[in-house]
């Protein structure tokens, strides 16, 4: 049953491994992806690979792994206490893996003469598994207890605490309860012992009973003193070779203590058997569903460490840019580092859409990547997430497994303009930066066409905030330029915080502002960024402005709003009377 339950597993884990890393080379994000094929992708990072190992880079490449996988500064940088949580776990499942799941591989072809019962490996096995239980406590701590900002925690989140608390606490009760069970006793009698006179096992069942944690139908105290020595004589010369004190396995002797009252009836009822598969399932099942869980970042976060640590941003080749974004998915542990940072979480307080928060947008993106369609709902609110983004970059600074966010919402952004129109309402600058500030860097054909279907859309979308018959004339402007007609530029900070909006006494005097107004004031200034100055311009806001400059003073990036809705006016006013 052994054999069936792992090589099922391991199978299940083997195909889950290579299907994962398939998907790096197949699965894309954003317009480039769609002209490079899996092939290409996979010559690509060959070569890349290949320049890596025979150039200076291989020392960036070493240095990546021991700071950034092995030591985990990214995470100590953030947090003292999550960093020695990941630690815990990583190195105590790690050591537990390579000492005791793989002790027949390694442990006996290291270790001469190796019995896992005897130090200090019995020591240690409970040493690694108490670091790991210590780690899972302070995950718990922190996502329960704690509950830092922005942290969202979901169902993948519980099943990861869950699944190696699970392993772990078996294992401990496994062990505690083959330390109190009189068959388990026997059976090594039996099996190591060699020992036939009934007396010499008397003796020793009588010594383990007393200070090994055995439990016996047949023994209790107060002991017999000769007896004990009798014994302690019998395990020196048949047991002690192979076979430490229970204590040094501390963890498994005190769960021993808690199930005494109980053990009889355990040990009546086969309890080590049951309990026994309980610990092997469960850590199968880890194994099994370990490539399709967050967990599968013990192999993504590495990669993409390195990845961005040798890849230079402006000479990676695309495929490798693409091949990176999709792995970067992979990495993310949803551990909402980039979502305390974010300079855009003020718009999830003010709205509630949890997509605007980088660590939930990468949910969607994930099933973007897979081809998933999404609904409505969901598309609208990644649509939001994304082009609200202020193109900070902080949230990048903060991964603590070095992925390069910005870049993918950049991606993104692109991907969604090219398969449908934005909201209306997310009119940021911000949102279309590489075709707005640095469209030099990008191919024409890799943005020219997203960012005109936006602002045509955008345009479209607000045809009926002008008058048809007497429409309010400005100065020409191309919708191509990125500069309206416009002389105050500093519309182009602004990041739809909504500030001025929320101030205006003249917004406030509405039940719906956006019907009898049009374009609210953040909506102008970002209206402007896009270079939509006559889409701007055509809001009934810019002649209803009491100049009372609440707007202009409450802005936190020092947006001059009233004298840029002035100054519409007045280029609208002379523009008529010319």
């Amino acid at each position: 049953m052994f054999d069936y339950l792992f090589y099922t597993s391991l199978t299940v884990f083997l195909f889950g491994l290579i299907y994962k890393i398939s998907t790096w080379y197949t699965r894309k994000i954003g317009i480039v992806g769609n002209r490079i094929t899996a092939a290409q992708r996979l010559q690509s990072a060959v070569k890349g690979i290949s320049g890596v190992i025979f150039s200076a880079k291989i020392l960036a490449l070493l240095e990546a792994v021991v700071l950034d996988v092995c030591l985990q500064r990214r995470i100590l940088k953030e947090s003292v206490s999550r960093w020695l949580a990941h630690m815990l776990i990583f190195y105590g499942f790690t050591l537990l893996l390579l000492m005791h799941a793989l002790e027949s591989v390694i442990s006996e072809a290291i270790f001469d003469e190796y019995y896992s019962t005897v130090n200090p490996y019995f020591f240690l096995r409970d040493f690694f598994g108490v670091m790991v239980l210590a780690g899972v406590l302070l995950a718990a701590l922190r996502r329960h207890i704690a509950k830092p900002r922005r942290l969202r925690t979901g169902g993948i989140d519980h099943y990861a605490i869950i699944i190696v608390a699970v392993v772990m606490l078996s294992g401990i009760a496994l062990e505690g309860l083959k330390i109190t069970s009189h068959s388990e006793f026997i059976r090594m009698v039996e099996d190591y012992a060699g020992l036939d006179d009934e007396d010499e096992i008397e003796a020793l069942e009588t010594l383990w009973v007393k200070e090994f944690g055995t439990v016996s139908p047949n023994i209790n105290a107060p002991f017999d003193e000769e007896l004990i020595e009798a014994g302690r004589e019998v395990h020196e010369s048949s047991c002690q070779d192979c076979h430490a004190p229970a204590a040094y396995a501390f963890s498994g002797f005190a769960a021993a203590g808690l199930i005494k009252p109980i053990a009889l009836w355990l040990d009546e009822h086969d309890g080590v058997t049951l309990l026994w598969y309980v610990h092997i399932i469960a850590c199968f099942i880890g194994l099994a569903y370990l490539p399709f869980s967050k967990m599968f970042h013990v192999f993504a976060a590495p990669f993409s460490l390195i990845s961005n640590r040798i890849m230079d941003p402006d000479k990676s080749l695309p495929p490798n840019v693409v091949t990176r974004q999709v792995m970067e998915l992979d990495a993310c542990t949803h551990c909402g580092s980039c979502s305390l940072g974010c300079s855009a979480a003020m718009m999830f307080e003010a709205i509630g859409n949890e997509y605007i928060l980088p660590s939930e947008k990468m949910t969607l993106l994930k099933r973007l990547a897979a081809g998933k369609k999404l609904d409505d709902e969901q598309l609208r609110a990644i649509q939001e997430g994304v082009y609200l983004c202020t193109n900070c970059d902080r949230c990048t600074a903060r991964c603590p497994s070095g992925i390069q966010l910005r870049e993918l919402w950049y991606s993104v952004r692109e991907a969604l303009l090219t398969d449908g129109p934005p909201l209306a309402h997310v009119l940021s600058p911000f949102s279309f930066a590489r075709g707005l500030i640095i469209q030099h860097t990008l191919a024409t054909d890799s943005y020219s066409s997203p960012i005109d279907k936006a602002r045509q859309a955008v345009s479209g979308q607000f045809v009926n905030l002008t008058n048809p018959d007497t429409p309010i004339p400005l100065n020409k402007h191309n919708p191509g330029e990125s500069q309206p007609a416009v002389n105050d530029c500093t519309y182009i900070h602004c990041f739809s915080c909504q500030s001025c909006t929320t101030v205006c006494p003249v917004v406030a005097n509405y039940e719906n502002p956006e019907q009898v107004l049009g374009l609210l004031p953040h909506q102008i200034m970002c209206s402007l960024g896009l270079g939509l100055t006559e889409m701007a311009a055509g809001a009934g806001m810019i002649w209803d402005c009491l100049t009372c400059y609440k707007c202009q003073e409450n802005c936190p990036q020092q947006v001059q709003v009233c004298d840029i809705l002035w100054r519409l006016k007045n280029n609208a006013v002379q523009s008529i009377e010319r």
